[in-house]
């Protein structure tokens, strides 16, 4: 019945939200099957927590939009995201879904790597919008020598920031909801979205241009993939959940 419930009401809401510009309509198709993966998996507030970030993550690409579309660095399709970018920054958070609405045991630890998968996403959202736009001094992760913002594995002190911003938004907004316990667990998944972020950057300065399958969406797949599995993890070796 959850899952029906779930599958009736994102399709609803798709069907209104075809007319905003946040997604393709391609992308608002997959977003739903992500949504009723979420309700139906975990319940409502898993769906809302991803709701949020979209909302987010969307927010913050406009961000000195002009000034980005001047220097070549906006997002592609005006900052619509399509199938591809949904799954790259949710792949992870729906396979545990999936496995919470299966029975799969511990859910609280689940759970938090559900939580940390998108706390990375964000951090990686809000230091890339951020540090393109604001970032005074660019370098390379790797060999900290200066580089032209938008660089694959481009870091500066403004975006590291805006990404510890982003992994705090996200936690709190998991904290919100319920789908984190305690202080501990917020913690370490805020400090566990950060810390996947600068790792997504040294696979971008190290690996990325010189594979090329190695996409921007399967790198983000891979570091939700690696938030969600350190959080565990560490939740896990410090019984906190």
């Amino acid at each position: 019945m959850a899952w029906l419930t779930a599958l009736l009401i994102n399709a609803v809401l798709i069907s209104f939200a075809q007319t905003t510009s946040l997604l393709t309509r391609a992308g608002w198709v997959h977003a739903g099957i992500l949504g009723t993966v979420l309700w139906g998996g975990i319940g409502w507030t898993a769906w809302l927590s991803v709701v949020a970030y979209l909302g987010l993550g969307s927010l913050v690409t406009k961000l000195g939009w002009q000034n980005k579309q001047q220097r070549g660095l906006e997002e592609a399709r005006g900052g619509r995201r399509g199938p591809e970018n949904v799954w790259g920054s949710a792949a992870t958070g729906a396979a545990l879904a999936l496995l919470i609405g299966a029975g799969a045991e511990p859910r609280s630890l689940l759970l938090i790597g559900f939580a940390a998968s998108f706390a990375a996403k964000l951090a990686d959202t809000f230091g890339s919008e951020i540090g393109k736009r604001w970032g005074r001094t660019t370098v390379l992760i790797t060999t900290f020598q200066p580089v032209a913002p938008g660089t694959e594995g481009a870091i500066s002190l403004e975006g590291t920031l805006a990404s510890a911003v982003g992994s705090v938004l996200m936690t709190a907004v998991m904290a919100g909801l319920g789908l984190l316990p305690d202080w501990s667990c917020w913690i370490l998944v805020a400090g566990v979205g950060l810390k996947a972020t600068l790792a997504e950057s040294v696979l971008g300065a190290v690996a990325q241009d010189r594979f090329s399958w190695l996409s921007n969406e399967l790198v983000n797949a891979l570091q939700t993939l690696l938030a969600a599995a350190l959080a565990m993890v560490l939740a896990a070796v410090l019984h906190l959940a």
